[in-house]
């Protein structure tokens, strides 16, 4: 029986997901459901995106991915599933299927065409799981759609680069539980121009001249433990999925507080590298 993950900006007040999961195991009483997140910022592709594409690369290839974030169906937003890589995902075409698999091409997509649904607002419910449970049967996209070939492609918060190289300009994408801010600068492309050159990464009115590999690198242990940064000092790593993270170290929005309440910052606000 495959894996079907849910995806969703339901929140866990209201009783959508239960419903969802109710509606599936009454299909498929074996049924393995995985909550990815339910707190997915309301109609916010890009922190859906964010969350997912750093997710389903664990899951067994099969998997089934549910995204139900603004899924009604609109003339723009046609409800498709996309195989990619061994991977289903069920969305509308908002842009985040492209979005979660940037790096690969969809061996297959379809636009979901179910003779007996019932267009209402609730989609991931009344078209979404049918599909899903369809394919965890084992049953093949040509049986719920047809071939289709116009995703969306979001290209709007790709960084910038600026002055022949000297600047990437780059935004926050996401803001985690401990109040981190992840921006949409990677790694691969730090490396690409930094070409040995020292940086300064400019964060409103804080410079920051060194992005760590791990949270408590930013820590010289061979100071004595008075001398040392502590809890609630500003820091940047290369994170987990190898995008720029600021970060205050062992934050706590209740206590020291996070870098996104400490900075300012918010979805979509600019950060900026400069190399000399």
């Amino acid at each position: 029986m495959a894996i079907i993950t849910l995806t969703t900006d339901f929140g866990l007040k209201d009783h959508f997901v239960a419903v969802l999961k109710g509606s599936i195991y009454s299909e498929l009483p074996d049924a393995k459901i995985v909550d990815i997140s339910h707190d997915i910022m309301p109609f916010n592709i890009q922190e859906c995106a964010y969350i997912l594409s750093n997710s389903y690369k664990s899951f067994p290839k099969g998997t089934i991915h549910i995204v139900g974030v603004d899924s009604e169906e609109t003339p723009d937003n046609k409800h498709v599933v996309a195989l990619v890589n061994g991977h289903y995902f069920i969305s509308a075409n908002t842009g985040v299927i492209g979005l979660i698999t940037s790096e690969m091409t969809p061996d297959k997509v379809v636009e979901i065409n179910l003779p007996d649904s019932i267009a209402n607002s609730f989609p991931v419910l009344n078209v979404f799981i049918q599909v899903a449970c369809h394919i965890a049967r084992g049953g093949t996209l040509e049986i719920v759609g047809k071939p289709f070939t116009a995703l969306n492609n979001l290209r709007e918060f790709a960084p910038r680069i600026a002055e022949d190289g000297k600047k990437i300009i780059g935004s926050v994408i996401y803001i985690d539980n401990y109040g981190n801010v992840i921006t949409n600068i990677r790694k691969n492309l730090f490396d690409a121009y930094r070409k040995d050159r020292n940086y300064t990464l400019l964060v409103r009115n804080h410079k920051i001249t060194t992005i760590h590999k791990a949270y408590n690198e930013f820590i010289d242990y061979s100071l004595e433990k008075n001398q040392r940064k502590s809890a609630g000092d500003l820091l940047a790593i290369f994170n987990s999925s190898d995008y720029i993270e600021l970060a205050i170290y062992k934050s706590n929005l209740t206590t020291v507080g996070g870098a996104s309440t400490l900075l300012g910052l918010d979805y979509r606000d600019t950060i900026m590298v400069d190399f000399e």
